[in-house]
């Protein structure tokens, strides 16, 4: 540390100090951070902070960040039980030991950061009623969009608003890996293995690629956008590792693009929410949102529409929503006060449960990709069955000649009910004349009415 910025420093009175646990990637980059920018932090703060403690198992292994000695230790309980930590930063990740941390440390009224996104998908009910209840403050904000202030957006910019709907992308490896499909023409796997090498994705990528990551961001943004409990188990979810380049390549000539969207909309006061694969039109602000980058499109009564853009992960801007929840949680400090935005944007006391609409009961359009023996009257059949269910056809497109023995027939829907296009698709997969289980992707466009 320069002489000229511990004078720099010096001219604060106030420090505010923090505990971190957990020094990986996003630990990492929390405390280069506090240390770079330390000067500008402080200038906006009027006050200083300072790292106390850092407990990681791995205290040897050099992260390339200065850390003062005496500051790093593998005993968390240092950092929850030191009287001079108004903060604890959890960055740990993981359900256990991260809750008990979290835990403990509200009930010694240290404040709360944490980007543990599984965690309070899963267990924040709980998290959030014991903060309330012993006055203390918990900011999450890097658990949903990384840098992007999705949070904050809903809890106070949006505060005075009706949520009429939402789509988001929520999981940068499964949105790179459908961009590469889409602008190179990458198989998945291929696709995959770029994402791994670039380290977008992990070595095991079922986590992202089947949609867990993305449902877990979606519960909490669901409990803020409409003040109530959800079950990340009551959400439909789908994956990407079913979707083809055969598909991929369609959806452009049909003038789509796929992205794995979360989805949400309110209607007369029932929820419909899910997250799958989704075409949607090329001139949407959604459709050309690429590479590992996250976006979010919310619809407010009075706001109107408002659309959100930015890195969804990585080490330096997600420890940049690490940084502002510490700071906003140091303002208060400095006031003397707590809980004046509560942390699911209403009482704790007054969250009750979503009525969620039953997936079986959604209204959308729907791509079909069917596989048939080229024979007469198979178009017939198939769109027969459709129009006993109900299901209006919109476009349909025969693509070349036999593949493996069978024609592609791609078929699009006006709106249709998901259950009456389950047991219509159960019904023409039984047909002899279908080759293997039709393709179906979920189209959000509203021409298609």
């Amino acid at each position: 540390m320069t002489p000229e910025y511990q004078n720099h420093l010096g001219k604060y009175m106030k420090t505010i100090s923090i505990g971190l646990i957990g020094l990986g990637t996003i630990g990492t980059g929390v405390v280069k951070l506090l240390h770079d920018n330390a000067g500008l932090i402080a200038d906006r703060l009027g006050a200083k902070i300072s790292l106390k403690r850092i407990a990681d198992i791995d205290i040897d292994r050099p992260r390339g960040v200065p850390i003062e000695e005496g500051v790093l230790t593998r005993d968390a309980t240092l950092v929850i039980n030191d009287p001079g930590i108004d903060i604890v930063v959890e960055l740990m990740g993981g359900n256990e030991p991260a809750k008990t941390f979290i835990l403990q440390a509200i009930k010694q009224n240290k404040h709360i950061v944490t980007a543990n996104k599984a965690l309070l998908a899963t267990y924040g009910d709980g998290i959030f009623h014991d903060a309330s209840r012993q006055g203390v403050n918990i900011g999450f904000e890097a658990s949903v969009g990384g840098t992007i202030p999705i949070i904050k957006t809903i809890k106070e910019s949006l505060v005075a608003n009706h949520i009429l709907s939402f789509a988001a992308i929520l999981n940068g490896t499964s949105n790179f890996i459908l961009s590469k499909m889409t602008d190179e023409d990458k198989g998945f796997d291929e696709a995959l293995a770029e994402a791994q090498r670039l380290g977008f994705a992990e070595a095991n990528p079922i986590y992202d690629i089947e949609g867990n990551d993305a449902a877990h961001k979606l519960t909490i943004l669901l409990s803020l956008a409409y003040g109530k409990k959800v079950s990340t188990e009551a959400i439909y979810r789908e994956g990407i590792s079913q979707i083809s380049l055969q598909d991929i390549q369609l959806a452009k000539e049909l003038g789509y693009r796929i992205k794995l969207l979360a989805i949400a909309i309110l209607r007369n006061g029932v929820v419909e929410a899910r997250l799958h694969p989704t075409m949607i039109p090329l001139d949407h602000l959604l459709a050309n949102v690429n590479s590992n980058f996250n976006a979010f499109h919310i619809i407010g009564d009075a706001s109107g529409s408002v659309f959100l853009y930015g890195q969804g992960a990585g080490m330096m801007p997600t420890a940049s929503a690490v940084v502002a929840d510490i700071v906003d949680i140091t303002r208060d400090i400095l006031k003397g006060i707590a809980g004046r935005v509560p942390p699911r944007v209403r009482d704790e006391n007054a969250i009750e449960d979503i009525k969620l609409m039953p997936f079986d009961q959604i209204r959308t359009n729907y791509y079909f990709r069917f596989s048939v023996l080229d024979r007469p009257g198979v178009l017939s059949k198939i769109s027969g069955i459709l129009g006993e269910k109900d299901i209006s056809i919109a476009t349909v497109i025969q693509k070349g000649r036999k593949q493996a023995g069978a024609v592609p027939i791609v078929m699009t829907t006006h709106k249709a009910r998901e259950l009456d296009v389950q047991n219509a698709l159960e019904e023409i997969d039984r047909l002899d004349i279908v080759m293997g289980k039709t393709v179906l992707i979920r189209i959000e466009d509203d021409k298609l009415r």
